[in-house]
């Protein structure tokens, strides 16, 4: 039985509290069959209709005053076919409860993002990543699709089936209808190895190829104001695990990374002159150290500490004068950075507006704390980001439209037909989309 809930249930608010939307009705069905006749109904109220997750997005890409699709009830494992090497889930399942699920079943994603809160249909059509040198996106880890159209009717797409459709609606920004399932690539668990260590801004961007090269999974964090990094490499290991010790992993991952940074950004936001000198504190925070676990306990970690982010994709080849761009940037203006600018790697892939079609991509992630002003940092940030072809990600803040997005994405024309053929009134559309993919 599926629940409605009027208009007055209120508003909707995403992670970070910088999007709402009031819609006018809220439904969480708990099939299929009762998504499509929520689609058809908000067809014949003359309403558009959006899904959402988490709300992990930083864009009003999941915003309606229409009706709001609820997926909670839309989750769990549907069928793991251990000789194609898949799973199929529920769309509404958070990535938490699929890594754990499918750690039960002695299986894995072979790459994923650093968060696991988000759920699978919210993650992959926004492009969600972690960073690796040979696996993509969590969206690229994709075989199949099934997803309800406007006009109620359920599509199923996989390169077999509906190969255009499956082309464009892996990272479908829900331009193109409500996804209710997919089919994931999935390989017997696995160990990696995790080495985190602190180098110097210079070595790591000095080093960067060879580190890149290196390593199945390399990525690091530069703290502003300061020349210092945090690097993480992961690689696959034969074992044993050595997981982190419950002490140790509650003093780095709670007490560092999430409490004392919390009252760190606390103190910077009431008195932003204070953050080089606590930048400089934090950057040395954090000691090296090695683990070896199981892939979503070494790939993803908590985050508390409540933020606004931008994130770009930009060749690869162009990281390292980007964000020594960024550094030169940042020490000659007025600006207070108390978060790290995380960097990770992608290979290309063949999805039409994945931030790395195309293209061996490197991703630059800027933040700011919650309550913070982070216009005048983004703004600058951007600047730089779109002079190298930047491509911004689908679920992160970035004032780009669809004349940008023009240039940058090659396939961005047979994005926007598909979606003129699947959903011709905008049954899906609202102002983000509007905007980044035009009228």
């Amino acid at each position: 039985m599926s629940t409605t809930v009027s208009g007055k249930s209120g508003t909707w608010r995403n992670w970070a509290g910088n999007v709402t939307a009031r819609p006018v009705r809220e439904v969480t069905p708990a099939s299929v069959e009762e998504l499509s006749a929520a689609v058809r109904k908000a067809a014949e109220d003359g309403l558009k209709v959006k899904a959402v997750g988490t709300g992990h997005s930083f864009t009003a890409a999941a915003a309606t005053d229409g009706v709001l699709i609820r997926p909670q009830l839309l989750t769990g494992i549907r069928r793991i076919d251990r000789e194609a090497g898949t799973v199929t889930v529920e769309a509404g399942t958070p990535l938490k409860r699929l890594n754990m699920a499918l750690a039960r079943e002695g299986l894995s994603l072979t790459n994923m993002g650093d968060i696991m809160e988000q759920t699978v249909s919210g993650a992959t059509s926004t492009g969600t990543h972690g960073t690796g040198r040979d696996s993509a996106s969590i969206a690229a880890q994709i075989k199949g699709l099934e997803l309800v159209t406007a006009d109620g009717s359920v599509l199923t797409c996989s390169e077999k089936d509906n190969p255009e459709v499956f082309a464009a609606a892996r990272v479908g920004i829900g331009a193109l209808g409500i996804v209710t399932a997919i089919t994931f690539s999935v390989e017997p668990i696995f160990l990696l190895t995790a080495r985190e260590e602190p180098m110097t801004f210079d070595k790591a961007t000095a080093d960067f190829d060879e580190l890149f090269t290196e390593n199945e999974h390399f990525e690091f964090y530069w703290f502003p104001h300061t020349g210092n990094c945090n690097t993480k490499r992961n690689n696959r290991s034969v074992g044993p695990e050595r997981p982190i010790g419950q002490l140790s992993g509650w003093i780095e991952d709670e007490f560092l990374s999430n409490g004392v940074f919390q009252v760190a950004n606390l103190l910077g936001r009431a008195v932003p002159a204070t953050i080089p000198t606590i930048a400089k504190i934090s950057s040395r925070a954090l000691s090296a150290r090695t683990y070896t676990d199981i892939p979503y306990k070494v790939f993803t970690s908590p985050r508390r500490v409540r933020f606004v982010e931008m994130e770009y994709a930009v060749p690869r080849e162009a990281l390292v004068e980007t964000l020594r761009e960024l550094k030169r940037m940042v020490e000659r203006s007025p600006l207070r950075v108390s978060f790290p600018v995380e960097v990770r790697t992608a290979p290309a892939d063949d999805i039409a507006l994945s931030t790395a079609s195309g293209r061996d991509s490197a991703y630059i992630a800027v933040h700011m704390f919650k309550g913070t002003p982070y216009q005048a940092y983004f703004t600058a940030a951007e600047r730089i980001f779109t002079a190298h072809d930047g491509r911004p990600h689908w679920g992160k803040v970035h004032t780009r439209d669809a004349e940008y997005f023009r240039k940058v994405y090659p396939r961005f024309g047979e994005f926007t037909a598909l979606r003129g053929r699947l959903d011709p009134d905008r049954r899906f559309g609202n102002d983000y989309l509007r905007r980044v993919l035009g009228p």
